[in-house]
């Protein structure tokens, strides 16, 4: 499912027209983003969270030659699946 499709089941759902509903679903993502960004969790009960984790900074390798790289520390995104996404999907 892409976007365009993911704003047609929501416009189907909520009886709204499909620029409403991408108006809604962009509201949604620009919230979590920022939120996120800031440190935030963003919890959705059943649904799952939306968190910041930061890696250590760690010694790698490159695939084309072999030599060591460093990787530096850095924070990156990452959502969990709540208990009844986990629960549906198996």
């Amino acid at each position: 499912m892409n976007k365009s499709d993911l704003v047609r089941s929501i416009a189907e759902k909520t009886d709204s027209t499909l620029r409403d509903s991408e108006a809604m679903l962009k509201a949604f993502t620009e919230t979590v983003v920022d939120a996120v960004a800031k440190g935030q969790k963003v919890s959705l009960v059943g649904f799952g969270s939306f968190d910041v984790v930061k890696r250590k900074a760690r010694t790698g390798r490159n695939p084309a030659t072999g030599a060591k790289i460093q990787i530096k520390a850095r924070k990156v995104p990452k959502f969990t699946a709540g208990k009844e996404f986990r629960n549906t999907v198996e």
